[in-house]
């Protein structure tokens, strides 16, 4: 039997449009069908954290294959796995209940098969955390897994170890949960992740869950994980050090204050390439990551010394607001002190106003790298 948790007001933090979107589909699918219908997966995970959620997956039982065909035309909705029993309604996902076989090797290769029941259909959850089904009809929470315990806990545990090797993007899932939710993997989840091997999994499905670990809050958490689990040395073949992890993991710790919204996706990478032995390009390769993480991590790197010189020649084009070292305090400082926090550094001269004193050309393009060199001297000296 599960555990079962009163929850009257799971909506209360939902958008109007989505909570209607979510009437429309379980009234017609319950008045007409008597379908059981639930919210599964992460929407419940994140209530329960007191996350605002907008991915919502609808999961509907005690409705035949055909009916349930039946119900999602006359919806409008649209088939986007319909091997997986899989509709879209506006923003939704509305499925039946499923069980998983591994069959062949690769993230398409699994057999699905109808679920019966409410236990049966999430066992195939990865961990206990997203594991847990909200009764829309009763309101209330149902926990097969000791999920709300798990989450409590703030412990990241696999449901079904037999399960959970079958699809090696878990792995990665495990390291992205740590750094977004300041979880921890349970010791024997851990383990059984390390002997996973990584190797049949594409670079945009591997991007993906990089991509969300580095959107993360907790980094040093996602580091952690990043080696813990063995994914740093089968996807990147890096070893870290364990001096290096820590002088890391503080700096990744402190700086997220300073961390500009825009910009979060690349600091990860950026920050650890001072500390690791990283060929960015080739990491980056490796990832399968989407050509601006090559223009913003690849930049500038920061110096040992950080100095006027620097900060004034990196905001030449646009304002430090806009490199991504600017989470240094020093590099903070001293752009709000020569002004080019969100905006360029005035060299003093335009190339319009050199114009007009006869330069053109080659002398025209020096005599300005000149003057911008003599208004940075100017700067230190003061």
């Amino acid at each position: 039997m599960p555990i079962i948790r009163s929850f009257p007001h799971f909506f209360s933090q939902t958008d109007i449009p989505i909570y209607q979107d979510i009437r429309t589909v379980t009234d017609y699918l319950t008045q007409e069908y008597h379908a059981k219908c639930y919210v599964v997966g992460g929407a419940v995970r994140d209530r329960i954290l007191g996350h605002t959620c907008k991915d919502y997956d609808i999961e509907c039982f005690g409705i035949s294959v055909e009916d349930f065909e039946t119900a999602m035309d006359h919806l409008d909705a649209e088939g986007v796995g319909k091997s997986f029993f899989v509709y879209k309604y506006h923003d939704l996902d509305i499925s039946l209940p499923r069980t998983e076989r591994k069959v062949a090797r690769g993230h398409r290769g699994f057999e699905v098969s109808l679920a019966l029941e409410e236990k049966e259909a999430s066992k195939r959850r990865d961990f206990t955390m997203n594991a847990l089904m909200y009764d829309i009809q009763n309101e209330q929470i149902l926990d097969f897994w000791n999920g709300l315990k798990d989450i409590e806990e703030r412990v990241i545990r696999v449901v079904d170890e037999e399960t959970f090797v079958e699809d090696s993007l878990r792995v990665l899932r495990a390291m992205q949960f740590a750094a977004r939710y300041r979880f921890k993997v349970e010791e024997k989840s851990c383990r059984l992740c390390q002997r996973i091997s990584l190797d049949d999994l594409p670079s945009e499905r591997i991007f993906r869950e990089f991509e969300k670990m580095f959107m993360g809050k907790y980094l040093h958490y996602g580091l952690y994980y990043l080696s813990a689990l063995g994914i740093a040395q089968q996807l990147l073949q890096l070893q870290i050090e364990k001096n290096s992890f820590i002088a890391l993991s503080r700096v990744l710790q402190k700086s997220q204050t300073y961390f500009v919204e825009q910009l979060r996706p690349y600091y990860f990478l950026f920050i650890c390439s001072r500390y690791l032995p990283l060929d960015l390009n080739e990491v980056l390769n490796r990832l399968g990551a989407p050509k601006h993480y090559y223009k913003k991590v690849m930049t500038a790197p920061l110096p040992t010394e950080i100095s006027i010189e620097f900060i004034a020649n990196t905001a030449l084009k646009e304002g430090i607001a806009a490199y991504v070292g600017n989470y240094h305090p020093e590099v903070v400082a001293l752009a709000k002190k020569l002004d080019v926090w969100d905006k360029p550094f005035d060299r003093g001269v335009t190339p319009a106003e050199l114009m007009e004193e006869g330069f053109s050309g080659k002398e025209l393009g020096e005599e300005l790298e000149r003057r911008t060199r003599e208004k940075i001297v100017s700067l230190r000296e003061k």
